[in-house]
């Protein structure tokens, strides 16, 4: 057993002790898209972070961007200003193209715009995206709201995107309300998870 820092212990294989709360994710929503415009949630101040699990998400038009914005009124708007970095692996299946860069032309500096979240996705039948999104402390009157996301889809022809994004959106105000959207048609089929991080 090992003592680390503030007396916290760790048993022999290196699991925390029983007595630390190591805090759980509660499913708060799941929506199903069919030929959906946009896919919106609901945020209360029972949690100091929010976790969105996209499932298969595949658009309605080739090569489309799927995006995110947030809302301080309860999803009347849609315009939160925010500051964003991000950079994106790629590989072709021909083994001909591979990358790994800063993708300037998509963040955002001070932008009341969409954030892409999942980059240019193919609309064949078996493409789609797949990732992870977390906002934390959106209830804060105090804070700016950071976020973090992680990403893979098949995108802009026949290969594989992992996409890395951090931001944080430039208000004080509580995010009440999220909003998932391809720039460019619908979403027709995927599922979106909601979870509370307690």
């Amino acid at each position: 057993m090992a003592v680390v820092s503030g007396g916290t212990t760790l048993i022999d294989n290196g699991a925390l002790d029983a007595g630390v709360s190591t805090g759980s994710l509660i499913l708060l929503s799941t929506q199903t898209a069919s030929a959906s415009a946009s896919l919106e949630f609901s945020l209360d101040d029972s949690y100091d972070s929010y976790i969105f699990k996209l499932i298969n998400i595949h658009p309605q038009n080739d090569s489309a961007d799927l995006t995110i914005n947030f809302s301080t009124d309860g999803g009347s708007n849609y315009n939160v200003t925010k500051t964003t970095t991000l950079f994106r692996a790629i590989h072709d299946e021909a083994d001909t193209i591979t990358s790994l860069g800063y993708i300037a032309v998509d963040d955002l500096a001070q932008s009341t715009g969409e954030l892409i979240v999942l980059d240019r996705v193919k609309n064949d039948n078996d493409m789609s995206g797949n990732g992870t999104f977390q906002l934390y402390n959106p209830s804060s009157n105090t804070f700016v709201k950071h976020f973090i996301s992680r990403t893979a889809s098949q995108s802009g022809g026949t290969y594989q995107a992992d996409l890395f994004i951090a931001g944080y959106g430039n208000t004080t105000s509580p995010i009440n309300s999220v909003r998932f959207k391809f720039h460019n048609g619908n979403i027709d089929d995927g599922i979106i998870k909601m979870y509370g991080v307690s």
